[in-house]
C-alpha cells in the first residue's frame, strides 16, 4: 500500500501551504490491557513516577471509560470517533472486515488532509475496517520524518502490560505491598500474578518517560498536546472483556502547556472517543461527520450524566453485554444470560493463572460469595450497582425495590442509546447458536474438544460451544502446577511462561 501512504503525502504537502505552522503537535501514547493502576490514581504497591510527573503537568481524569473491553473494538472506535457498533467493528477478531460506513474518516486520514504529518510509532493498528493496516492508516513510522515545521499527529503503543509480564528487578514489588479486590482470592498465587503486572507497568512506565524526554530535547513539548491512555481494562479475570469497571475505566491523562493548567484532576464522566472530537477541534479541523464523541473543553462533557458501553464476541467466544454507567449507579444488560461468564475462552485459558486458581477454589468450594459469583453457569439478565456504597460491583440490586426507580431510568437511557445511537443489531440466532452442539461436554477439557471437532463446525459462525465448566478438577490442577514456576519466578529468573492451551488453531474464515 506505498501509493496509500504517497496519496496521503501529496495531500499534506497541498494543504500545508494554506494553514498556519503553529498548530499544535499531537502525541497519543497506548498502553495495553491497563485499568487506572498508577501511583497518581493511588495504586497500592507500584511507582510510576513518570506518568505521575505527566499528569502533574496537565490534568488526571479520574471517570474515564472506553467504549469496548477489548483491544480491536476499542482502538476501532478510537480511530474513527465513533462508537464501535454504529461503524459495524463490534465484533473482536472480525474475519471479514468492511469499509467504514455513513462517510466516515479514520482520524490520522482527517490530520493528513489537513496537512498533518502522521505516524504511527507502534505495530498495532488491530482495527475492524478497512482500511486496516499500518500503512493504510498512517504515513510513516515516526515523527522525525515530517517536512520541517510541520505538524505531526502521533500515536504509539506500549504493548508490555499486555501478557505476559516481565519482573522489575530494580523495584521488585512485595506481595504484602498489593491491594486485592474483594472479587478476587486473596491468595499467595493471586497476590503473586498482581504484583508482577504492576511489576511489568514500572517497565512501560520507563518506556513513557523516555518518550516524553524526547519531546524535551527536541524542543517539541511547549507545542505538543500528548495523551496518555489504556486501551482498555486490566487483563484479569473481571477485567478485560467485561462491563465492570475493571474492564472499562481507564486511565486518561492529557498535557497542553500554555492550554491546559498543570495539577488538574477532572471527575468529569469522559470516554476514550472524546480523544479524537478534542484534538481535531484543537487542529481546527472539521469531521465531514459529527463525531459521537466530543470534545474534552465542551459543555456537553461537563454535563455528561452517562457513559455508554458494549460488548459482543470475543475471539470465538460468543457473548453481548451493554452498559450505562453515571458517577453513582451502573447497570448491565447480559443480552445472553444463559451463558456463563467464564465460558471458554482460549486467550485467556492459556494467559491468566488466576484463572486456574480460582476454578479449583470455586470446584472446591473455597470462595466467598462475592468471589464464586463470577463462576456461576448463567449470569443474570440484569446488573445493578450501587457504586457509592458498592465501588468493586459485587451486590447486585437489580431486585432489589428501594432501586425501582433507578434501574428503570437506567434502562430507559441504555435502550435510547441502543436504538438512536449505535442501531444495535442484538443477537442473532445463529449467533447464539443454542442447539448447535451436544448437550455436555465429554472431553475433560473443552479445549480438547474443540481441537477434535475444527473440521465439524464453523466456529467463526457459531462461536465455542459455552459448556461450562471447561475443564474437570484434576485439569485445572495440572494448569495451575504448570503456572507456578512462572508465576512465582524471581525478578531475574527467567522462566518461560507454560503452555496450558495445546493449539492456536482456528477455522478458516468464509469468504463473504
Amino acid at each position: 500500500m506505498k501509493l496509500f501512504s504517497i496519496l496521503l503525502s501529496l495531500l499534506a504537502s497541498i494543504a500545508a501551504p494554506a494553514i498556519a505552522d503553529d498548530r499544535p503537535n499531537v502525541l497519543w501514547i497506548t498502553i495495553e490491557d491497563w485499568s487506572p493502576d498508577l501511583s497518581c490514581y493511588g495504586t497500592k504497591g507500584l511507582q510510576t513516577p513518570h506518568v505521575d510527573k505527566l499528569a502533574s503537568e496537565g490534568i488526571r481524569y479520574e471517570h474515564a471509560f472506553t467504549t469496548s473491553p477489548v483491544c480491536s473494538t476499542s482502538r476501532s472506535a478510537m480511530m474513527t470517533g465513533f462508537h464501535q457498533n454504529f461503524i459495524g467493528a463490534n465484533q473482536h477478531r472480525e474475519h471479514n472486515k468492511e469499509a467504514l460506513p455513513h462517510g466516515i474518516k479514520p482520524i490520522p486520514h482527517l490530520f493528513a488532509e489537513a496537512g498533518y504529518y502522521t505516524a504511527l510509532m507502534s505495530r498495532k493498528t488491530d482495527c475492524n475496517f478497512l482500511p486496516t493496516k499500518k500503512e493504510e492508516l498512517f504515513m510513516g513510522a515516526d515523527w522525525a520524518d515530517r517536512r520541517e515545521d510541520q505538524p505531526f499527529f502521533a500515536r504509539i503503543t506500549f504493548g508490555g502490560t499486555h501478557r505476559s509480564w516481565n519482573r522489575d528487578p530494580e523495584r521488585p514489588i512485595a506481595i504484602e505491598d498489593v491491594e486485592i479486590p474483594p472479587y478476587y482470592a486473596d491468595t499467595e498465587f493471586v497476590r503473586r500474578d498482581w504484583a508482577n503486572g504492576l511489576e511489568q507497568m514500572q517497565l512501560v512506565d520507563r518506556e513513557v518517560g523516555e518518550l516524553l524526554k524526547r519531546l524535551d530535547d527536541e524542543g517539541l513539548r511547549n507545542n505538543t498536546i500528548v495523551f496518555f491512555i489504556g486501551d482498555h481494562g486490566r487483563c484479569h479475570i473481571r477485567g478485560k472483556q467485561f462491563l465492570y469497571d475493571g474492564g472499562i475505566r481507564i486511565p486518561m491523562i492529557m498535557r497542553w502547556p500554555g492550554k491546559v493548567e498543570p495539577a488538574q484532576v477532572s471527575d468529569d464522566l469522559v470516554m476514550s472517543i472524546d480523544i479524537g472530537a478534542t484534538i481535531l477541534e484543537a487542529a481546527g479541523i472539521e469531521a465531514p461527520v459529527p463525531l459521537h464523541g466530543k470534545s474534552l473543553f465542551s459543555e456537553e462533557v461537563k454535563n455528561r450524566e452517562y457513559v455508554f458501553a458494549a460488548r459482543d464476541k470475543m475471539d470465538e467466544t460468543h457473548d453481548s453485554m451493554r452498559a450505562i454507567r453515571s458517577k453513582d449507579h451502573k447497570l448491565i444488560l447480559n443480552l445472553m444470560p444463559e451463558r456463563p461468564w467464564c465460558q471458554y475462552n482460549r486467550y485467556k485459558e492459556g494467559a491468566y493463572p488466576v484463572l486456574a486458581e480460582m476454578n479449583i477454589m470455586n470446584i472446591k468450594g473455597e470462595l466467598t460469595p462475592e468471589q464464586s459469583a463470577f463462576f456461576a453457569p448463567t449470569k443474570p439478565e440484569i446488573e445493578l450497582f450501587d457504586l457509592r456504597q458498592d465501588p468493586h460491583e459485587v451486590n447486585n440490586l437489580a431486585d432489589d425495590p428501594s432501586y425501582k426507580e433507578i434501574k428503570a431510568e437506567l434502562l430507559a437511557k441504555l435502550t435510547k442509546w441502543r436504538n438512536e445511537v449505535i442501531h444495535d443489531q442484538g443477537v442473532s440466532d445463529e449467533f447464539r447458536a443454542l442447539d448447535t452442539f451436544p448437550k455436555k461436554l465429554t472431553e475433560p477439557t473443552l479445549e480438547k474438544w474443540v481441537n477434535a471437532n475444527q473440521e465439524n463446525y464453523d466456529f467463526n459462525t457459531t462461536g465455542w460451544p459455552a459448556w461450562y465448566p471447561t475443564r474437570t478438577l484434576e485439569e485445572w490442577e495440572k494448569a495451575r502446577e504448570k503456572w507456578e514456576p512462572y508465576v512465582f519466578r524471581g525478578p531475574e529468573e527467567k522462566v518461560d511462561r507454560p503452555k496450558i492451551v495445546a493449539s492456536k488453531k482456528r477455522n478458516k474464515p468464509a469468504k463473504k
